[in-house]
């Protein structure tokens, strides 16, 4: 080694190398804010944005914050103007558990409408900006008719079918009165059910949330008067009253979400994705939507 300067130095910096790639790849395990394991309790945030259409990843994040025994309080940040009926009701389901070991809370940003209030009606307490727009209790179904347009164009529809209402809601021909009929007995059924979760969560009669169920909205003012949310504040105050009711001393340790790191290609296809879901809710047959007022 004495007689080979160069390779030792080559040696010397390799392992001074290596020593460095250990230490940032430890500081970025250790210091990973949504997956931190050290200090004491905890509040975990977890947000959810946009048209709510995949619940997978919020029910995936729930479930692992439900099974931390660091985290004594959970903080939905709501930003959604709601989205397809099962999605919002999963994500419903898997709050009501978080909920029965934990306090959760929600706040509400700009908007928590429709599907977004639906699923904020399954934690201990709403919070929510004076101007924040909430409410939208209630339920679309949208078909679209093109068979004015496929005449002028020369075209036909040809439908083979089992029975006689299985293409109900068909873009290819004029929905029937019976059909109509069998429709509004679906939404009915499914906006009763929505009525129902927010009785449940918001300990209000069955006869009052009926009477504001027909799909207005509310600003976090009058939904606070209503009964509809709980408390009126921003994002930083509803985790300080996650932390107080959780019972946690001192200033808590917030877990905030990972942030992704900033891509273009990212970028567009989310701006892609909100186009199509746009366009599959205005176009789409027969989809049922907790669906509210776009921001």
């Amino acid at each position: 080694m004495k007689k080979n300067p160069v390779l030792l130095g080559l040696m010397v910096f390799g392992v001074l190398l290596s020593l460095f790639l250990v230490s940032i790849w430890a500081l970025s395990y250790f210091s990973n804010r949504e997956e931190s394991l050290w200090g004491g309790e905890k509040v975990a945030i977890i947000e959810i944005r946009g048209v709510i259409i995949d619940p997978q990843p919020v029910v995936e994040k729930l479930v692992k914050l439900r099974k931390n025994e660091k985290v004594k309080a959970i903080v939905l940040r709501i930003d959604s103007p709601g989205g397809a009926v099962g999605p919002a009701q999963e994500i419903y389901a898997e709050v009501r558990k978080a909920q029965k070991e934990k306090k959760v809370l929600v706040s509400v940003g700009s908007v928590a409408a429709s599907g977004g209030y639906y699923i904020a009606c399954g934690a201990d307490k709403i919070m929510a900006n004076p101007g924040s727009i909430t409410g939208s209790i209630g339920v679309i179904v949208e078909s679209l008719n093109v068979e004015e347009l496929l005449n002028k164009l020369g075209l036909k529809s040809v439908v083979v079918k089992s029975g006689k209402v299985k293409d109900m809601g068909s873009p290819f021909r004029p929905m029937t009165d019976e059909e109509k009929k069998l429709l509004q007995g679906v939404l009915d059924s499914v906006h009763e059910q929505f009525i129902r979760a927010v009785a449940e969560g918001r300990n209000l009669p069955l006869e009052k949330v009926r009477e504001l169920a027909d799909g207005r909205i509310f600003s976090g003012e009058q939904a606070r008067a209503l009964g509809l949310v709980d408390e009126l504040g921003n994002f930083e105050d509803a985790i300080a009253l996650a932390a107080k009711l959780a019972g946690i001393k001192g200033e808590p340790e917030v877990i905030y979400p990972e942030k992704k790191r900033f891509s273009i290609l990212d970028l567009l296809l989310q701006e892609t994705a909100s186009k199509i879901l746009e366009g599959l809710r205005e176009n789409s047959s027969l989809n049922f939507w907790y669906y509210g007022p776009s921001r």
